[in-house]
């Protein structure tokens, strides 16, 4: 019974990473194969302003849930399968958490601060070509960069549901 707990927990916790993971990614991709150069077309005062609103509507909890919950549970996965006879998928959860810690360093060093900036920015009139010529393309690269890095987090947590399936009991 209690083996039987363990292991649907594993699976579960597995799980879970692997959907918010995928959210996460597919929220960033999205951003750099549609968001972006859709705001690309529009004139420097709507793409300052469709930034800043997006920028204020995604701190919600759907997001915290997600970029949030992709850490706390990759991570889970990553202990609950470190005891003898659950290491098969460690490796590739171990890879999948430290692609995702990049992810949050890049999110962390480049998009925030220059989000920041952005606001900032807005807040006291600054003009919005200067705006938009210090963010934009600063920022479309570091997207990029933060969803390949969370496709293939992503990837490597799929592989480690397959892996975990071969696994007895």
């Amino acid at each position: 019974m209690v083996l039987m707990i363990a292991s649907n927990l594993r699976a579960g916790v597995l799980l879970l990473a692997t959907v918010t993971t995928g959210l996460t990614a597919g929220l960033f991709a999205a951003f750099a194969y549609a968001v972006m150069p859709g705001l690309a077309r529009v004139d420097d005062r709507a793409f300052v302003a469709g930034l800043r609103s997006i920028n204020q509507a995604i701190l919600n909890g759907w997001f915290a849930l997600c970029f949030g919950g992709a850490l706390v549970c990759t991570l889970a996965a990553v202990l609950l399968h470190l005891p003898a006879g659950r290491r098969g998928p460690l490796p590739w959860l171990v890879a999948a958490l430290l692609l995702y810690v990049l992810v949050l360093a890049v999110t962390a060093a480049v998009n925030v601060p220059l989000n920041d900036r952005l606001e900032a920015g807005a807040a006291r009139l600054a003009d919005p070509a200067e705006l938009r010529a210090a963010f934009e393309s600063a920022w479309v690269r570091a997207n990029v960069v933060r969803a390949v890095l969370n496709t293939a987090s992503f990837g490597c947590l799929g592989w480690a549901l397959l892996v975990s399936r071969s696994l007895p009991g």
